[in-house]
């Protein structure tokens, strides 16, 4: 059984500070400034560029991708670290197209990150082969799955109102149809248990800084399932994943497996921070964390629905239907977002109208929702967001 009051300890947390944006941005482990103080002082001081042997640097996003693969039922061997989640996104649909090249439909929906919409239509744009992007709604796009789609590449965790996907049914469905799948886990990994390998997903991609906690500008990662590993050629072909990087070829030869997928020079300071982070998570369970999430989530619902009937759902009803966040339709949303900051409840806005709540076992717990519900309530109650200083837009929302 997961100790979560042992786990909240491990981060720091400013007081006076009810962090409800982890979906966002994961809070500093308290450990992390350590690990990266270490790592600057005692390995790039004194070891210099040494470091890529002696200290291990070389081998660091395939050993960490390891440990990030135990969080998404992820096999040894088939998640690697580095770059950023567009870029991942990238490598994985270019990827794919080329494994499905006599198709030229991409399917998603409106629910996806605009970023992962973007780089497929830039890279679309880039082919110039015919290749069409379509887009659903969330709670459709499986029904438009035929033989026409050549990849679905879908965020299996709706980042405005925390709808989930099935991966598991849609991926079948998919690979009924000779259809493979990308599946975003920006916003499920570390909220969700996942399970890519037991849902025979193609390819996953992700990103550390929210759940899971590696600091703003973390790593992203990326996952290609064993059985497509040696026939995926990189359309990004960057130098750490050749086959031999220190040979300098000036021709390009993939490595073996995941580690073809490696592009640019790893984050080595992020990496650090991040293992940081994952070994708070090894005193954790996946399934201890998600049935917790569900609690929080679901006491959050009804305490703000007793007490802000201004506030309509945004979110699933049913727990089991949703990630580890609640969002709410409110016109003004972003102003009584900005009046719940300045009294310590911290959450987010998505345009056009969604305040938004990320909830993490780790460090929240029944009493920080408790305390956010009723200062929530004094803030709709009174309309403190009425107030033109909560009307100005920062450059962040």
């Amino acid at each position: 059984m997961t100790d979560f009051a042992k786990t909240k300890s491990l981060f720091h947390l400013p007081e006076g500070i009810i962090y409800l944006d982890g979906n966002s941005l994961g809070p500093l482990p308290k450990a992390a400034t350590a690990a990266v103080s270490k790592t600057m002082q005692d390995e790039w001081g004194e070891l210099l560029i040494t470091g890529w042997n002696k200290a291990g640097w070389m081998n660091k996003p395939s050993n960490v991708g390891d440990r990030v693969g135990k969080l998404i039922g992820a096999p040894s061997g088939s998640v690697v670290m580095g770059d950023t989640l567009s870029i991942k996104v990238y490598q994985a649909l270019a990827s794919a197209l080329e494994i499905n090249s006599d198709r030229k439909l991409v399917l998603s929906d409106t629910g996806n990150f605009p970023s992962d919409l973007y780089m497929a239509d830039g890279l679309i744009k880039s082919l110039d082969k015919g290749h069409e992007l379509r887009l659903y709604n969330p709670e459709s796009v499986a029904e438009q799955l035929t033989e026409e789609v050549a990849v679905l590449m879908l965020t299996e965790v709706d980042y405005r109102t925390g709808r989930l996907h099935n991966m598991a049914e849609i991926t079948k469905k998919a690979h009924d149809l000779g259809i493979i799948t990308v599946w975003d886990l920006a916003h499920t990994a570390g909220a969700v248990d996942v399970d890519l390998e037991g849902a025979d997903a193609d390819f996953a991609i992700g990103c550390t800084y929210k759940y899971l906690n590696s600091g703003p500008g973390g790593p992203a990662f990326i996952y290609v399932a064993p059985r497509l590993q040696d026939q995926v050629r990189p359309a990004l072909s960057g130098w750490l994943g050749h086959e031999a990087p220190f040979a300098f070829d000036l021709d390009y030869r993939a490595g073996g497996g995941i580690e073809r997928m490696r592009c640019g020079t790893p984050p080595i300071l992020q990496l650090a921070s991040l293992e940081a982070s994952l070994d708070i998570w090894d005193l954790a369970t996946m399934a201890d964390v998600r049935a917790k999430s569900i609690e929080l989530t679901d006491l959050f619902v009804k305490l703000v629905e007793d007490s802000c009937p201004d506030l309509k759902l945004a979110s699933p009803r049913n727990g089991q239907e949703r990630g580890s966040q609640i969002s709410f339709h409110f016109k003004e949303g972003y102003a009584a977002m900005q009046a719940l900051i300045d009294r310590g409840v911290i959450g987010d806005f998505r345009a056009p109208d969604i305040m938004r709540f990320g909830f993490t076992p780790l460090y929240i717990d029944e009493g920080d929702v408790i305390q956010a519900v009723e200062i929530m309530k004094e803030v709709m109650t009174n309309k403190l967001w009425d107030n033109p200083k909560y009307f100005e837009r920062s450059a962040v929302t």
